[in-house]
């Protein structure tokens, strides 16, 4: 991969979907040996868990599969992150929402969601709510090996 690529994970509180899909993202570009052409975060739209580690399900659903989990205290977006990022990946349309309001809009075509490197698209549904870490990994997992796809065939290493 020529240039490195900025990711930036975004979710409501950035303890659940958001921290997973960095920790997921880190651990499959680390596996593939592409380490040094990413720099991966994750932030929340939100205010409500600033200072937070990551949530006890998620910490508990990477431990068990074997991804490892770093060192991380919820942060959020804030505008000059837009210029700072490649990718700006929320987990739903409410993050989208809200990452536009708070960049003030999305010139570049930056924002997205995260299934929508999948077949299907869609929603991430926040375990914050519905306790089914299982499934929030299983849909970030899915999300971000398309993503990683996405990015090794747009830069011919496959």
């Amino acid at each position: 991969m020529p240039s490195m690529t900025r990711i930036l994970f975004i979710c409501h509180g950035n303890i659940c979907r958001s921290t997973m899909a960095e920790f997921v993202m880190k651990y499959l570009v680390s596996k593939e040996g592409f380490d040094k052409d990413f720099y991966i975060e994750s932030k929340a739209t939100s205010t409500e868990e600033i200072g937070n580690p990551p949530h006890r399900g998620t910490v508990q659903k990477l431990r068990q599969v074997g991804i490892p989990v770093l060192p991380h205290s919820a942060n959020q977006i804030k505008k000059s992150d837009y210029e700072e990022f490649d990718f700006i990946i929320g987990m739903d349309e409410w993050n989208i929402t809200n990452i536009l309001r708070i960049t003030g809009g999305d010139p570049q075509y930056k924002v997205c969601k995260l299934l929508d490197f999948t077949q299907r698209g869609g929603d991430i549904a926040d375990p914050w709510y519905t306790g089914n870490f299982d499934e929030t990994y299983d849909d970030v997992l899915e999300g971000c090996t398309g993503l990683l796809d996405r990015l090794k065939n747009k830069n011919g290493d496959e």
